[in-house]
């Protein structure tokens, strides 16, 4: 499966890039998809970092502002934020490390 971001909104796509649906409607400048493709994590412009699947459904908040961006890595998801750090947090949103 294929993420797109056009215009603030975020869409699902299948890898031949015909459209399935629309994950977030607004505001969206970075999204990253996990490796079984079920869960989607979602940085918007307002530095909030949510969860939702891959039907759309919302699951959590994962940092409320101040993140850039943030991606699955092995361990759960790295988030970076706007003072340059990076930290790893569970996918529940538990804090695990910062990188330095």
């Amino acid at each position: 499966m294929i993420l797109k971001i056009n215009n603030g909104k975020l869409e699902l796509h299948k890898d031949n890039g015909t459209y399935i649906r629309t994950i977030a409607h607004k505001d969206v400048s970075n999204a990253d998809i996990n490796e079984d493709k079920t869960l989607i994590v979602i940085t918007y412009d307002n530095g909030k970092v949510e969860i939702k699947k891959e039907n759309g459904t919302y699951v959590r908040t994962i940092v409320h502002n101040k993140a850039v961006s943030a991606q699955w890595v092995d361990e759960g998801i790295q988030i970076e934020l706007e003072n340059g750090k990076t930290e790893i947090r569970k996918e529940n949103g538990t804090f695990l490390r910062n990188i330095h």
